[in-house]
C-alpha cells in the first residue's frame, strides 16, 4: 500500500511538472506569435494594407478617420520620412522643434481650437488658430491653402489624394470636443457604463481589460491606456475617434461620437500605474 501511494505521488508529480512546462511553453508561443502579429506591417502585408492602405472604395468614415490620422502624425499614418528640420512657419516663441512641428496637432490642437483652446497655454502653445473655423469649407479648398505657405506640406510628404483625406477631415470630421473634454480641467463627460461595455467588448481585444497589455512607457514609468487619458483626454478621444497613426487599431468614427466619449470616460478609472 505505501509503495502504491508513492508510485500515485510520483506520478502526479510528473503529470505537474508536464503541465507546467507545456503552460510555460503554450504561453511563449502565444507571445512569440503576438510580437509577428504587431511586428508584420511590411509592404503587402494584410496588416500593413490595413494600416497603410485604402479600400477599393473607400467609405465616408473611413476617409474621416484616415485624414485624422494624417492630422495627428503624417508621416507615421502615410509611413513616409520623419521630417528632421523645424517647421519654417513655426512661431519662435514656441517651444518645440524638428519633427514635432510639422504635425498639423502641434499648432491647432487635439481639440482644433488652437489659442482658443487647451493648446491656448503650456508647452504647446503657439498662438495660431484652430482649425475650427474651416467646418463646412470647401475641401479643394483647404487642400490648396495645405499646399501654400506658411504649411508648405508638399506631395513628396503628402500626396493629392492624401492630402484631400486632411481636407475632408478638416471640412466634415472635426468632433466638438469641448462638449466631452473641458478645456480648462480636462474633466470628461461620458456613460461610463456604455464605455465600459465597448471597451471590454473590443478594446480589450490589444490593450487588456485592465488596459495594461500595452505600453508606451517603460516599466518604471508605464504609460497605459488609463495614463493618457487621464494626462491628454482630448488626445485620447481623437484617437478613438481615429486611430493611432501606423498602428492596426479600430476607430470608432463610425459611430455616434457620444460612444466615443463614453471609452474615454471609463478608460480614464483604469490602472494608470
Amino acid at each position: 500500500m505505501q509503495e502504491s501511494r508513492n508510485l500515485n505521488n510520483c506520478w502526479r508529480s510528473d503529470l505537474i511538472r508536464t503541465l507546467k512546462g507545456f503552460a510555460t511553453l503554450l504561453s511563449v508561443l502565444c507571445a512569440c506569435w503576438a510580437a509577428l502579429v504587431l511586428a508584420d506591417t511590411s509592404a503587402g502585408s494584410e496588416e500593413a494594407q490595413f494600416v497603410f492602405g485604402t479600400p477599393d472604395e473607400p467609405s465616408e468614415a473611413w476617409l474621416l478617420a484616415a485624414g485624422g490620422r494624417i492630422y495627428d502624425n503624417w508621416w507615421d499614418a502615410l509611413d513616409r520620412k520623419e521630417p528632421t528640420d523645424t517647421h519654417p512657419a513655426y512661431p519662435e516663441s514656441g517651444r518645440k522643434t524638428g519633427s514635432a512641428t510639422w504635425r498639423c496637432k502641434e499648432c491647432h490642437g487635439w481639440d482644433y481650437r488652437g489659442r482658443d483652446g487647451r493648446y491656448g497655454e503650456g508647452s504647446h502653445y503657439t498662438g495660431i488658430k484652430g482649425i475650427d473655423g474651416a467646418k463646412g469649407s470647401d475641401p479643394a479648398r483647404i487642400a490648396k491653402l495645405l499646399r501654400e505657405k506658411p504649411h508648405s506640406y508638399s506631395a513628396e510628404m503628402i500626396k493629392d489624394d492624401e492630402l484631400a483625406r486632411v481636407a475632408a477631415f478638416v471640412s466634415a470630421g472635426q468632433d466638438e470636443t469641448a462638449r466631452f473634454v473641458d478645456p480648462k480641467t480636462g474633466a470628461v463627460k461620458g456613460d461610463k457604463k456604455r464605455g465600459e461595455a465597448i471597451f471590454q467588448t473590443t478594446c480589450a481585444a490589444c490593450h487588456g481589460f485592465k488596459g495594461r497589455l500595452l505600453n508606451w512607457g517603460t516599466s518604471e514609468k508605464p504609460a497605459y491606456v488609463g495614463t493618457e487619458a487621464n494626462a491628454a483626454p482630448d488626445e485620447v478621444l481623437h484617437k478613438i475617434r481615429n486611430a493611432q497613426p501606423g498602428a492596426a487599431m479600430v476607430n470608432l468614427r463610425v459611430f455616434p461620437i457620444e460612444d466615443a466619449a463614453a471609452v474615454l470616460a471609463y478608460v480614464k478609472t483604469l490602472p494608470q500605474k
